[in-house]
C-alpha cells in the first residue's frame, strides 16, 4: 500500500466528501427536475433517506475493513475476486463519466459569467475538456495539493449556498408548485424518476473510503467524514434546489442552463446571479477536482491486488497513480466529445443518469459485503442495511432502460480485462511453480 508523507486528515476527507457531493448537481439539477414540479420533493426525501441509511452502513464498513478501495475491498473481502472486480470496474466508469458531467456543467456555469464560454455545444465542449485537464493537473502534482484546492473549494461555495437556500425561502411562492405533479406520470412513477436524478447530489458520500494508503487513522476519520459530510451536502442541496424550483416558472427552468443563477437574477439582481454563477462555478470546479482524485485511486487498490492491469498500481515520484489519472481523463473527453451535439442539459442529464446507474451496483452489493462480513451485530443495524439495500436497487431500477443498458454495455466491456487478468495471474503462478522446483519429499503439504 503506498504511503504519502503528510496524509489527509479529517477537515480534508470531510471536503472531499462534501466537495464531491456539492457539485454541479445543486446548480443545475432543478432543471432537470423542473417537469415534476413538487412531486420532486418526495423524490428528494426518499433519496435523503435512503443515502443516509448508505452513509451509515459505508460508515460501517470502514469501521470493520482498513480503508482499501471502499466498495471494492468490501465486496473482494465478502465474495472473492470477480465480484471485487465488477465492483471496481463499475465504480470507476461511475467516476470518469460523472466527470464528464461535472466538466459540462462548469462550463455552463462558467457560461453564465461569460456568456461566449457556452455560446455552441461545442465551445462548452472545449471549455469542459480545458477545466478536466486542469484539474489532471492539478492531481497530477500530488493527492495533498489536490486535498488542499478541496478544502478551499468547500469553504467557498458551502457558505453561500447555505445562504442563498435560507434567504430564498422567504420568497418562495406555492403557486409555483401546482400542479404537484405536471410529468403526467403516475406519482410513484415519478418519484422514482426524480429519486434517480437526485441521487446524483449525493454521489460521493463514500468518497472518504476509496483513497488507499493516503488517509491519517482511517478507521476512525473515514466513518466520521462520511456521515457529517452526506448529512451537510444532502441537506444544503435539497434547500437550495427546491428554493429554486419555487421562485422560476417551469417552462424557464427547462430551458435555463443555469437555474439558480437565473433564480438569483430575479430575486436580488443582476448583481446576485453574477455571484451565484461565481459560487457554481467554484463548486463545479472543487467537485471536479475531487473526483479527478478519485477517478485515479479507485483503480489503485485492485491493481495491487492483481485484479486491474499493473499499470494502475504504477505510482510516480509524487505517490501520484499517473496512468489511472491520465486514462479516466481521456475517457472522460470522449465521452463530452462524442456527445459535444446535444445542449448542455441534454448532455448533463443523459450523463448523470449514466453515472448514477454505474455507481448503484456498487452501493447495493456494499450492503451485501457488510451484510456477510458482520455477524454478531445489533439487530438495528441489520434494519438499515436492508433499507440501504432496498433504495438501493429501487433507484437502480428508477434510473430507466436507456441509462441501464448502456451501464450494461460499459460493464461488459470490462469483461476482457478481467479474463486476461485472470490468464495472466495464471501465467505467473505456473512460472513460480517452474523456477521452485519439484516438490521435496516430506515436505508439508
Amino acid at each position: 500500500m503506498n504511503r504519502v508523507a503528510r496524509p489527509l486528515g479529517q477537515w480534508t476527507l470531510i471536503a472531499l466528501v462534501v466537495g464531491n457531493m456539492i457539485g454541479s448537481g445543486v446548480f443545475l439539477l432543478p432543471a432537470s427536475l423542473a417537469p415534476y414540479g413538487a412531486a420532486s420533493l418526495l423524490g428528494w426525501g426518499l433519496t435523503l433517506g435512503g443515502a443516509l441509511l448508505l452513509a451509515l452502513v459505508y460508515a460501517w464498513l470502514a469501521q470493520r475493513v482498513r480503508n482499501h478501495g471502499g466498495a471494492y475491498a468490501y465486496a473482494r473481502l465478502a465474495f472473492g475476486d470477480a465480484t471485487g472486480f465488477v465492483v471496481a470496474w463499475s465504480y470507476w466508469v461511475c467516476t470518469w463519466v460523472g466527470n464528464a458531467a461535472i466538466a459540462v456543467a462548469f462550463a455552463g456555469s462558467l457560461g453564465a459569467l461569460w456568456p461566449a464560454a457556452a455560446a455552441t455545444p461545442w465551445r462548452t465542449v472545449a471549455v469542459a475538456l480545458g477545466a478536466l485537464w486542469l484539474c489532471t493537473a492539478i492531481n497530477a502534482a500530488g493527492v495533498r495539493e489536490a486535498g488542499r484546492v478541496q478544502v478551499l473549494t468547500t469553504a467557498l461555495k458551502l457558505v453561500p449556498l447555505l445562504v442563498f437556500g435560507l434567504l430564498g425561502l422567504a420568497w418562495v411562492h406555492l403557486d409555483a408548485y401546482r400542479p404537484f405533479n405536471p410529468s403526467g406520470q403516475p406519482l410513484w412513477t415519478a418519484t422514482g424518476a426524480v429519486a434517480s436524478i437526485t441521487l446524483w447530489a449525493f454521489l460521493g458520500l463514500e468518497a472518504a473510503t476509496v483513497p488507499t494508503g493516503v488517509i491519517e487513522n482511517p478507521q476512525r476519520t473515514v466513518p466520521r467524514a462520511t456521515v457529517i459530510g452526506m448529512v451537510i451536502a444532502g441537506i444544503s442541496t435539497m434547500l437550495a434546489c427546491t428554493v429554486v424550483i419555487g421562485l422560476l416558472p417551469i417552462d424557464s427552468l427547462r430551458a435555463s442552463p443555469s437555474p439558480m443563477v437565473d433564480a438569483a437574477a430575479h430575486l436580488w439582481g443582476r448583481a446576485a446571479g453574477i455571484a451565484i454563477a461565481m459560487v457554481a462555478t467554484v463548486s463545479c470546479f472543487g467537485a471536479l477536482n475531487g473526483w479527478v482524485l478519485l477517478q485515479a485511486q479507485t483503480p489503485l487498490a485492485p491493481a495491487q491486488d492483481g485484479v486491474f492491469p499493473s499499470a494502475f498500481a504504477r505510482l510516480d515520484r509524487r505517490d501520484t497513480p499517473l496512468f489511472g489519472l491520465l486514462l479516466s481523463s481521456a475517457l472522460a473527453s470522449g465521452l463530452i466529445v462524442a456527445n459535444g451535439s446535444k445542449t448542455l442539459v441534454t448532455l448533463f442529464t443523459f450523463a448523470i443518469l449514466l453515472s448514477t446507474a454505474a455507481t448503484l451496483l456498487p452501493y447495493a452489493v456494499s450492503v451485501m459485503a457488510w451484510w456477510r462480513i458482520e455477524r454478531d451485530v445489533p439487530a438495528y443495524r441489520r434494519w438499515i442495511a436492508g433499507g440501504a439495500w432496498i433504495y438501493s436497487m429501487g433507484a437502480l431500477i428508477g434510473t430507466g432502460t436507456e441509462p441501464l443498458l448502456r451501464g450494461a454495455v460499459l460493464l461488459l466491456a470490462g469483461l476482457p480485462v478481467y479474463l486476461w487478468q485472470r490468464r495472466a495471474h495464471r501465467l505467473a503462478l505456473t512460472a513460480q511453480a517452474d523456477q521452485s522446483g519439484p516438490p521435496v519429499a516430506g515436505a508439508d503439504r
